[in-house]
């Protein structure tokens, strides 16, 4: 059985609420380990870097913050931005400004162990319109937010998009898409939830993230091994690989943001 620090770090990044314990398993206690997410975006700062500590799977749904780090990003051009720790175990920049086509390094010191990443902006692809579609199955009619965008053609091009309902932001359900079989082509990318539905009057927002191979590769494992919002059936969720060294789980992402919101007709 795989270890339980790797249900534990998808339910840190997914934020999902704890689920009632039927049978009590044997399983191994998760090792001391972190959890480093952090980002740089094209939009003013700050930035903010968070770093906690997993936790057992059958322990409280609580993850310790880990205070006290050194926290630094730096650009190509020689600045260095360090960060201020300004709630426990939340790092944010002070004057750092994202711009595409920059990789950015974190370098983040816990305990006397140096975490480092790396992660380059791509340039940025606006998102043009958001409309919605109506499916029906199950004996009840779904609706879905499609994201609509023009895909740069003859470079390779990742996309995240991140989903708020009424202003809060749905964890529940993972969105990325790649251009492989549709590079230079129109998108209409349909965001599919699990067990968020839509009605009509609510407000939507999507925001359309692009961001580096590392950063997608690392959701894209999350959700085809069965992590939030993925319907796959693998017993256990397997750990992403981490764009992040020495053994730390998340992930750094530098990328732009382009987003647009409108009301469910």
């Amino acid at each position: 059985m795989k270890s339980v620090k790797l249900l534990a770090v998808v339910l840190l990044l997914m934020t999902l609420p704890s689920c009632k314990k039927i049978v009590t398993l044997t399983l191994n206690n998760a090792p001391p380990a972190i959890v480093i997410q952090g980002e740089v975006t094209n939009e003013p700062g700050p930035y903010y870097v968070t770093i906690n500590r997993p936790v057992d799977f059958y322990a409280d749904n609580s993850f310790p913050p880990v205070t006290g780090a050194a926290v630094l990003i730096a650009d190509g051009g020689g600045e260095t931005d360090t960060l201020t720790e300004i709630s426990p175990g939340t790092y944010a920049t002070n004057h750092l400004q994202g711009v595409p086509g920059v990789a950015y390094r974190l370098s983040a010191t816990v305990g006397g162990v140096t975490y480092t990443a790396v992660s380059t902006m791509p340039a940025g692809v606006s998102l043009d319109s958001l409309t919605f579609v109506t499916n029906s199955g199950f004996g009840r009619k779904q609706i879905s937010a499609v994201a609509n965008f023009q895909d740069p053609k003859g470079s390779k091009n990742y996309y995240q998009f991140i989903e708020y309902l009424n202003g809060v932001r749905l964890t529940k359900d993972l969105f990325v898409f790649d251009d492989r079989l549709s590079d230079g082509r129109y998108i209409q990318y349909t965001l599919f939830n699990d067990s968020t539905y839509l009605q009509p009057g609510d407000q939507v927002e999507v925001d359309m993230y692009c961001v580096d191979s590392a950063v997608y590769s690392y959701f894209f494992q999350l959700f085809t091994s069965g992590g939030a919002g993925s319907f796959n059936t693998s017993a256990s969720p397997a750990n992403p690989t981490s764009n992040i060294s020495n053994g730390a789980y998340g992930y750094f992402s530098a990328h732009t943001v382009s987003a647009k919101n409108d009301y469910i007709p």
